[in-house]
């Protein structure tokens, strides 16, 4: 993962600027980790408030995925090797180098996918209890909200509400969703010290935001059937290596931290 290296685009004609922007939402920061999201990157772009910046990991694209968000004015920051949570990463070590260390804590990270499957204007919705300082970290809950018919498949629902089970069980956690549209705050997420590659980052997240006491809230989110073929749920593979990623994340983190001593 190379750090600091970002295609900053924001000061061409695109049609839509985030760099330093002056609204409300000025210190947020949105990484989007992406994968041949070609078709759909335009429309998650477009969808956006105005906010501080955008950074759209190209993770490995084979497709115009880059091209496309280019035109829209997001920075670019180029992972080449697959993996969700790997992209992430070069994500979060992109935004090091774009908000100084003395800002990040009234700086808000979101992370959203790429392949329009959430609503990202709903963004403020997320970033508000934090930037009213009730909150350190907000979930989107897409098991609270409503969902497209199709666009969480049986094994998705179950994983997520076994591995929610499982968080309350040893941890006494209260979330119900994984969801992948999510607001931290800058310095908490730095304190988390994250490290998974792939599948288990949001939950990784969701562990360590708990065990260091972390203000965190849930939010009902919509959520529709996304472009594209899911990278996860799509296929039987994906679905079998996420289950697997997500359910040895948990025995981890269960083998070495206390039980059920910290409660939301």
């Amino acid at each position: 993962m190379a750090e600091c290296v970002v295609e900053n685009t924001c000061g061409r004609d695109s049609g839509k600027k985030w760099t330093h922007g002056s609204m409300a939402f000025a210190d947020v920061v949105v990484i989007i980790p992406a994968r041949n999201e070609e078709a759909s990157i335009g429309l998650v772009l477009h969808d956006l408030p105005p906010i501080g910046h955008v950074l759209v990991v190209d993770n490995g694209s084979s497709d115009a995925t880059a091209r496309e968000a280019n035109k829209l004015g997001a920075s670019i920051v180029q992972e080449p090797i697959p993996g969700y949570g790997r992209a992430c990463l070069t994500g979060i070590a992109a935004a090091r180098c774009l908000v100084p260390r003395d800002q990040r804590n009234r700086t808000v990270v979101v992370f959203l996918d790429g392949d329009y499957s959430d609503y990202p204007d709903l963004l403020p919705e997320l970033v508000r209890p934090i930037a009213e300082n009730r909150a350190d970290f907000v979930v989107g809950s897409r098991l609270l909200g409503d969902r497209e018919p199709g666009a969480m498949p049986f094994q998705s629902i179950f994983g997520n509400r076994l591995a929610c089970f499982l968080m309350w069980l040893i941890w006494g956690a209260r979330f119900t969703d994984l969801g992948p549209f999510r607001a931290i705050r800058f310095s908490s997420l730095e304190k988390l010290e994250m490290q998974d590659t792939t599948f288990g980052w949001t939950i990784e997240m969701q562990i360590k935001a708990v065990l260091s006491g972390c203000r965190t809230i849930e939010i009902p989110v919509p959520y529709r059937r996304r472009i594209g073929v899911s990278k996860i749920s799509g296929t039987l593979s994906g679905t079998l290596r996420a289950g697997y990623r997500i359910l040895w994340t948990i025995a981890k983190f269960a083998a070495t931290s206390p039980r059920r001593t910290v409660r939301q």
